[in-house]
């Protein structure tokens, strides 16, 4: 038995109504409910929050929500607390659970399907599988700026600027999409980022953020071009 759990709290800061803003003509959360519904992965949807506008909209997109207690709805509460509550009050019926995140409606449901084949692969266990995505540039060639402006290099700095660029390792980071994992593994509050978990690969052009105002204006220019290109 697998199901999805979408953590949507109500009181975003830096975006109020973050995750039922409107994005591209419905809230943005409907994109994440319709791409686990299209995956046809899950016996159940769930969407965690403190919210009733939220739950209002989780249910007009046919699904269920869980009311989450306050405590876990704060700038401070993290991912794992809130999967592990709603798994806990889903009862033991559930082998898998996949985290979605309610600001990725680039994300698709052959990303859910690919998540889901790599956390079930035969020839490994891992614990987790989760959405990476390549940095785009360099991290071997950080550097930092003084108050006035000033490069900041370092020594790692200064011998990765010395190598081409296509002989660098290529580093990832979290799309921040979705994780699958065992149910179990949630409640135990087993680590995600560890030698235990499979990255799944998603392109960058599908992949951003949304914290701020400048993000959630990237992610509409991205999810234009997207379709621009759907209809070429």
């Amino acid at each position: 038995m697998k199901i999805a759990i979408i953590p949507a709290r109500g009181g975003s800061k830096r975006i109020p109504g973050k995750n039922i803003r409107p994005f591209h003509g419905q809230p943005i959360i409907a994109y994440s409910i319709v791409a686990a519904q299209a995956s046809a992965l899950f016996d159940a949807i769930l969407v965690s929050t403190d919210s009733d506008e939220i739950a209002a909209v989780a249910q007009a997109c046919g699904v269920a929500f869980h009311r989450r207690p306050s405590s876990l709805a704060d700038d401070h509460t993290g991912t794992q607390a809130v999967m592990r509550d709603a798994l806990l009050n889903c009862g033991t019926a559930y082998d898998l659970a996949c985290c979605i995140y309610p600001t990725a409606p680039m994300m698709t449901p052959g990303d859910l399907q690919a998540g889901f084949r790599a956390l079930t692969r035969t020839d490994w266990d891992p614990v987790y599988a989760f959405s990476v995505t390549t940095y785009d540039a360099e991290v071997q060639r950080a550097f930092g700026l003084s108050q006035n402006g000033a490069v900041i290099t370092t020594p790692f700095t200064e011998e990765m600027m010395k190598q081409r660029s296509q002989d660098l390792p290529t580093y990832y980071h979290d799309a921040g999409q979705w994780y699958w994992g065992r149910a179990a593994s949630f409640v135990a509050d087993a680590p995600i980022f560890s030698p235990a978990s499979l990255g799944v690969p998603i392109p960058r052009y599908r992949c951003q953020d949304i914290n701020t105002a400048s993000d959630w204006r990237q992610a509409e220019l991205m999810f234009e071009a997207l379709k621009l290109g759907e209809a070429r």
